[in-house]
């Protein structure tokens, strides 16, 4: 079995050094320059809009966010939740903490210029999502890079077979990313952090197996095989009901634990300045090296952690009830933003100001562990309870994640096989949920890098082909919602859906 691993292992890298440091992450940055431009830099220009028609809406007292009138569909808060419980997980915790362990502090600040740019991606990919989806068999509204990929690019002369290619290579990645990112990274963080919290002093053990990790991996296997099987709708209500108080819990601890040590703050935001241009003890080669690892880590746990240029999100957008792309389009936007801007950040602050990181260096002080990094913050701050809300809170993320990804996996698998083989892959992904909870941390880590990349690639070709379209799209939504004009409104790719939506609509 460790020959297996270490084979592994020695593939993995070489594929994952191709995307991440040869071609991906040049990709990925440039693919979110071209859709801010693309869209006038909307994530800014129109921030009052889009703040004003995502989270604040669900204060309002006519919420259309929150009702929806097609039974099979989601609404456009529940599409909102179960993408960011597939995207708020241990990305958002251990990932963090990797980036600034292994990056440095000045990962942080390009994991910010990755996510201000991916709102756009995400925005894009949540708009061609919702424009080129269509029903099926079920009758629930099925949509995603695929589907955009194949009904959008595959229109352009003489790219019919290529768009085809890479629509089966994304579903492909997708299904295999499922169990990556989506389920052994997420299970094996949970398992780390539970044992650390909860079972540091138990030791059982068969063989080789930890038989405390192989429990918790049971025990969740159980649970998400009862939200699992039960589809699309049981997974967005349980992530509307966990996510939000979750987050905002996280959220709250974590201004505390800041606020006790106010006095590192502003040191710590200067040294994310100061190291994500290299370290100013080092010279020539070193300071581009390590500007280099800075990049490459803040940019690399930041699409871990948000999800932006993957195309994933955009497989549960499009399930939303919405007629407009661009309104499922601006939760996008908003989803990037809490993701990263807030959640992120705040981890990366309670990292920064725990006086486990070496400020002036930009490195890890000896001893100090990524995997235990956020849960000795809070430590350090509440004691034991803190380290017990860290676990918690990685239970709940991480296991969100799981049911988020159990659904892009399942539509993926849907594209290629029909709404018959996602039962199959169902009961295959609540198994290998097992795996994730005995297999080594970085390996597993290592493989989601690697299944995220190749996910990549596909989605943001497609994206940045239809360019123009989301162009047409955004000037079109903005024409008639911001400017008043009387312009024939673009709802979708499909004529019936359309003129179903305009008659709705009259």
């Amino acid at each position: 079995m460790n020959e297996f691993f270490t084979k592994l292992t020695d593939i993995n890298n070489v594929v994952n050094t191709w995307i991440w440091t040869d071609f991906g992450l040049y990709l990925l940055l440039a693919a979110g320059v071209i859709m801010t431009l693309v869209t006038g830099v909307f994530q800014v220009s129109h921030l009052r809009h889009w703040w004003s028609n995502t989270i604040m809406t669900i204060f309002k007292k006519d919420n259309a966010a929150t009702k929806k009138t097609d039974a099979k569909s989601i609404t456009q808060f529940q599409a909102l939740c179960t993408a960011l419980a597939a995207t708020i997980g241990t990305g958002n915790i251990a990932g963090v903490a990797a980036a600034i362990c292994i990056g440095g502090p000045g990962a942080v600040l390009w994991m910010w210029v990755a996510a201000f740019v991916g709102m756009m991606t995400k925005y894009s990919e949540a708009v061609l999502g919702v424009y080129y989806r269509r029903k099926n068999k079920d009758g629930e509204w099925s949509g995603g890079p695929m589907y955009f990929i194949s009904d959008g690019l595959g229109k352009i002369k003489g790219l019919k077979v290529p768009a085809a290619i890479l629509a089966v290579l994304f579903a492909a990645f997708t299904i295999l990313a499922s169990f990556g990112i989506g389920n052994m990274g997420q299970v094996n963080k949970i398992v780390l952090n539970m044992e650390s919290a909860f079972f540091a002093n138990v030791n059982w053990t068969i063989g080789s197996v930890n038989m405390v990790n192989l429990s918790i991996g049971i025990a969740l296997l159980i649970v998400g095989a009862v939200i699992i099987i039960g589809g699309l709708q049981r997974v967005a209500a349980f992530a509307e009901k966990v996510v939000p108080f979750m987050a905002i819990a996280y959220i709250f601890f974590g201004l505390i634990a800041m606020f006790i040590n106010f006095d590192m703050i502003l040191p710590a935001i200067k040294s994310i300045f100061v190291h994500a241009m290299g370290v100013e003890a080092l010279a020539g080669g070193a300071a581009g090296a390590a500007i280099k690892l800075a990049v490459v880590q803040g940019c690399k746990r930041g699409v871990y952690s948000n999800e932006a240029g993957l195309g994933s999100s955009a497989l549960v957008h499009a399930s939303a009830d919405v007629k407009e792309p661009v309104k499922q389009g601006m939760w996008g936007i908003f989803e990037v933003f809490l993701d990263t801007i807030v959640v992120c950040t705040m981890t990366a602050l309670i990292a920064l100001t725990s006086g486990q990181i070496d400020l002036e260096a930009g490195m890890a002080k000896a001893g100090v562990s990524d995997a235990t990094l956020i849960s000795d913050a809070f430590g350090n701050v509440f004691g034991q309870p803190g380290r017990w809300f860290v676990a918690l809170a990685m239970l709940f993320f991480a296991f969100t994640t799981v049911l988020g990804w159990s659904q892009y996996g399942s539509k993926a698998v849907e594209y290629l096989f029909g709404t018959k083989g996602v039962k199959v892959y169902k009961i295959i992904f609540v198994l290998m949920i097992v795996s994730g909870s005995v297999m080594t941390s970085s390996l597993a880590w290592d493989i989601s890098d690697t299944f995220n990349g190749l996910m990549m690639i596909p989605n943001l070709i497609g994206v940045v082909a239809l360019s123009p379209m989301v162009f047409k799209i955004t000037r079109n939504y903005a024409a008639r919602k911001m400017k008043g004009c009387n312009v024939k409104p673009m709802y979708s790719y499909d004529p019936e859906i359309q003129d179903a939506f305009e008659k709705a609509n009259q």
